[in-house]
């Protein structure tokens, strides 16, 4: 009983030493304030808090200066009015050759690639068959002959009816037809190239067998390339045979080909209203190949216009313009200005109205430039050049 006392009573104790030891604390922390002990707030006051400057909360710095810019000047430039079509190249002369009978391939004389010569033999077909029926034509031929001419001696002497010398004269002459007719059928074993040109690749060897009309291999004379378009019944005024043209194509990207209108169609299309319209380009060096993809410009004439480099006008939907260089007391500032443009030219663009000669525009990076920005000019601005290249200033 005594123990259950004494353990009740230690617990008392240390509740009642709980309680003043909190209440102590409460007392402390009213006394020191909130930031901790008796003039730590005056400390922070002084150090890099709202109160002072030195804190990491320093106030915004000042704005950056005029943006860099590269600068061109508009210039007038010569602007050429073209008719821009699409066409597909062909060679001058293009055949895809194949057999005249059903026969096993004996040879093949040619590699694909290759360059032939007018005539030259390129696949031999077995011609055992037409061999033979050739010996036999011209055996009977020998013996026809041989018939004719004694019979015709004997008319001569008169110990033959002229009835019967015309039968052997009509024998004979039929059997020079054999003759000729199996040499045709002998010379059909033999394909031979049309005209002088490039054979192309090929599947045919030796022992295959080749039916009429199954391809053999193509031949194309890519010395001149043609190219035929069509030419809205509007610009017909503007082409003429003899014309001089010039093409581009995908495969060497700026590069100009040279050429001619050779010919033009007698007819319009009544479908399209376009009328067909034939080019050449020579190829010395077989760059172009039949089946490329060319677009081909027709000069209609020449006229000078304000010009600007592609990368100083800036397009938004229908829109377009230039920053212009400004005067704003003491600042030099980008003005967006709205223009007019035309054609497009070698990296060049036509401003038709907005601008006038000897205006300084932003020459590029327009996307970081905003309106009314002061800017600062960045090199000597140039004018496009004699030969229509503009040059702008190195950053």
């Amino acid at each position: 009983m005594l123990r259950r006392h004494f353990f009740l009573t230690g617990a008392i104790l240390v509740l009642i030493l709980m309680l003043v030891a909190g209440a102590y604390k409460l007392t402390l922390g009213k006394t020191q304030g909130p930031g901790g002990p008796p003039g730590a707030a005056v400390a922070q006051g002084k150090g890099g808090g709202p109160g002072g400057r030195p804190g990491g909360g320093g106030g915004r710095g000042g704005m950056g200066g005029p943006a860099d810019v590269a600068v061109v000047v508009i210039q007038p430039r010569l602007f050429t009015d073209t008719i821009d079509v699409i066409g597909v190249a062909k060679g001058r002369q293009s055949v895809t050759l194949t057999a005249a009978a059903t026969q096993l391939v004996e040879r093949v004389r040619f590699s694909p690639g290759q360059s032939v010569a007018r005539g030259a033999v390129l696949v031999e077909l077995k011609d055992t068959e037409q061999d033979a029926g050739l010996a036999q034509a011209q055996a009977s031929l020998v013996q026809a002959q041989r018939a004719y001419e004694r019979y015709k001696t004997l008319g001569q002497q008169g110990f033959a009816s002229k009835a019967m010398i015309d039968q052997y004269e009509a024998n004979y002459l039929s059997a020079k037809a054999n003759v000729a007719a199996a040499q045709a059928r002998q010379g059909d074993r033999l394909i031979r190239a049309p005209f002088a040109g490039v054979v192309g690749l090929t599947d045919i060897t030796p022992g295959a067998l080749i039916n009429p009309g199954s391809a053999i291999v193509t031949l194309d004379d890519t010395s001149t390339i043609r190219v035929d378009f069509q030419v809205p019944d509007r610009y017909i005024a503007s082409v003429r045979q003899g014309q001089a043209v010039s093409a581009r194509v995908d495969a060497y990207p700026g590069e100009v080909i040279q050429g001619r209108i050779a010919l033009l169609d007698t007819r319009i299309d009544e479908r399209t209203r376009a009328l067909t319209a034939r080019a050449e380009f020579p190829n010395p060096d077989r760059r172009l190949k039949p089946g490329m993809m060319m677009r081909v410009a027709v000069v209609q004439g020449g006229r000078q216009g304000l010009s600007a480099p592609e990368s100083a006008v800036s397009v938004q939907g229908d829109k377009a313009f230039v920053y212009v260089l400004a005067k704003q007391g003491d600042r030099t500032v980008a003005e967006q200005r709205p223009v007019v443009t035309g054609v497009r030219q070698d990296g060049f663009v036509e401003l038709k109205d907005g601008v006038a000669a000897g205006d300084r525009v932003v020459g590029d990076g327009l996307n970081k430039i905003q309106p009314n920005q002061a800017v600062k000019p960045v090199g000597a601005a140039r004018p496009p050049g004699a030969g229509g290249a503009a040059r702008q200033p190195a950053p």
